[in-house]
């Protein structure tokens, strides 16, 4: 795996939130509640329950991201990432393709049918928003030292860069899977 500079690597994920960031203002925030509740026509999770499961992770993921930011001792000397196997392997993953193999959710990450459709969206756009001030902060900082322990189990903890991969691929996969229902 090869390295890239701590610039770099924010520039490209920022693009990334920053395009999911407008995509759900303009496409879902004002759409009519029942289109937004409306399951998919292959029987699939409505535009709220991709986004609720998407709210989940960023629940978890952005305090522990805030925490493992306040909790560095320094500022980074190391400038360049490189991801781990396991986090370029989840990164992977999530990436979305031209043919997406479903996977099940994880208990604590599955949406349930009722929700606020509108405060799912409201929730999703402020969490987008609170992931672009998260990699401003980290530009320099060594995202190779913070370990963020990851949501299904405690015992593995991805370095930092790998989990803002993670997450923009994870996003992108399931705001994917909400156009869909548009």
């Amino acid at each position: 795996m090869k390295s890239i500079e701590n610039s770099v690597l924010i520039a490209q994920l920022e693009n990334r939130v920053e395009a999911h960031l407008k995509e759900s203002i303009e496409s879902f925030q004002n759409l009519d509640e029942g289109l937004l509740l409306k399951p998919a026509s292959n029987g699939g999770w409505s535009i709220a329950q991709c986004l609720e499961h998407l709210n989940t992770y960023s629940r978890y993921y952005l305090p522990a991201i805030q925490k493992g930011l306040a909790n560095q001792r320094k500022k980074g000397t190391n400038l360049q990432f490189k991801s781990s196997y396991l986090g370029a392997y989840f990164t992977q993953l999530m990436e979305p393709k031209e043919k997406m193999s479903k996977m099940k959710a994880f208990k604590d990450h599955s949406p349930v049918v009722e929700l606020d459709a509108y405060t799912v969206v409201a929730e999703f756009i402020e969490h987008q928003e609170t992931l672009l001030k998260l990699l401003k902060a980290s530009v320099a900082t060594d995202m190779n030292a913070i370990r963020i322990p990851i949501s299904i189990t405690r015992l593995i903890r991805l370095k930092l860069g790998d989990v803002y991969q993670f997450l923009t691929a994870h996003n992108e996969r399931h705001i994917v899977q909400a156009r869909r229902n548009v």
